[in-house]
């Protein structure tokens, strides 16, 4: 097993754990909220170091990133374990899982970066379960990565404290966010977490230079409120800045939240026509097949420039950065930083 970062012992053996908000204080012989990280004797490991249960080659537009390596494709891990406990999970089969009821492979950071080479990647991310809790595997490859000439993705749900954030900076590239809900209650109900953290990791992200994107699955009855969804629409706008992409999802039911239809196409594309009246820049629909709106098109004079199907996309209005229709430059990260 390998050694936790992000810990400090206290009497009896017992350690807190500062990698995530909960701040679990663990005693011997018992795991954090995430089940991954064990206390034995008064030292906390990082039991998932080096254990993958998925891996795949993704279009970066599946995380989804919009605005980062369009077109582009990333090397993409996950293992086992997540912080948050969500209802409506809909990779439970992995964020569930226990360490010794589940086959885990193998798979150094260096041989990480080696296949993200080989395949062909522009970047790697770490997604499928929470990747925060994969904190020093992840830290390990990040940096590598890095040094080769790749990006790397954090495709989160922002749980992360300050100072873990901070040790992460030099590495990553994107932080993806889950922005579930704009509510104590759903954060604490739905997800067994509180909102307001995940609100101060994606400000600290932005302010240490990673690309931000935001994802919110808009899920009937609980969180599709026009007024809700306009606090956070306005929220973004003014701690992240109007250009961040912000991707509003439909909900399908899945795990223990089957007592509600999916998300109506309507209700996404009026969520839509809010933030653009609000002055975000950039929103997006998700999870809706061939919809218009998960292209890319200018604010200044409506130009489209980047066509998406599916999880394909092709730039067809920018010149680097600038429409090519206005000149109006676009944030968006076409090479790797």
């Amino acid at each position: 097993m390998h050694e936790a970062r992000q810990y400090r012992k206290s009497e009896k053996d017992t350690v807190t754990c500062s990698l995530c908000s909960h701040r679990c204080v663990i005693p011997s012989g018992k795991h954090g909220i995430c089940g991954v990280r064990a206390n034995e004797n008064g030292i906390l490991y990082a039991t998932t170091y080096g254990k993958i249960s998925a891996e795949a080659v993704d279009p970066v537009e599946k995380k989804p990133l919009y605005h980062f390596l369009p077109g582009t494709r990333t090397y993409s891990l996950g293992s086992i374990g997540c912080n948050f406990h969500c209802r409506h999970c809909q990779n439970w089969h992995i964020s569930r899982a226990k360490r010794d009821e589940t086959f885990l492979g193998n798979l150094s950071p260096a041989d990480g970066v080696k296949r993200a080479q080989e395949s062909g990647s522009a970047s790697i991310s770490w997604t499928y379960n929470e990747p925060t809790i994969w904190h020093e595997y992840t830290l390990d490859m990040g940096t590598l990565a890095r040094a080769a000439g790749l990006g790397t993705v954090y495709v989160t749900n922002g749980y992360i404290t300050e100072e873990a954030l901070r040790e992460l900076a030099p590495m990553l590239s994107a932080f993806r966010v889950d922005l579930k809900a704009f509510t104590e209650d759903f954060y604490r109900n739905v997800c067994g977490a509180h909102l307001q953290p995940v609100l101060d990791s994606a400000v600290l992200a932005r302010e240490l230079g990673m690309h931000v994107e935001t994802v919110t699955l808009v899920i009937p009855g609980l969180n599709d409120s026009v007024e809700e969804q306009t606090s956070l629409i306005r929220w973004v706008i003014e701690h992240l800045g109007p250009e961040t992409p912000m991707h509003f999802s439909a909900f399908h039911p899945d795990y223990r939240m089957t007592d509600r239809g999916r998300t109506p196409v309507a209700a996404l594309e009026k969520i839509y026509r809010v933030a653009k009246e609000l002055g975000l820049r950039f929103p997006y629909i998700g999870n809706v097949a061939h919809h218009q709106y998960e292209n890319t098109f200018c604010p200044s004079c409506g130009a489209s420039l980047i066509e998406r199907l599916g999880f394909s996309s092709r730039i067809v209005g920018l010149d680097g950065q600038q429409c090519t229709h206005c000149g109006e430059k676009i944030e968006i990260i076409l090479h790797v930083p």
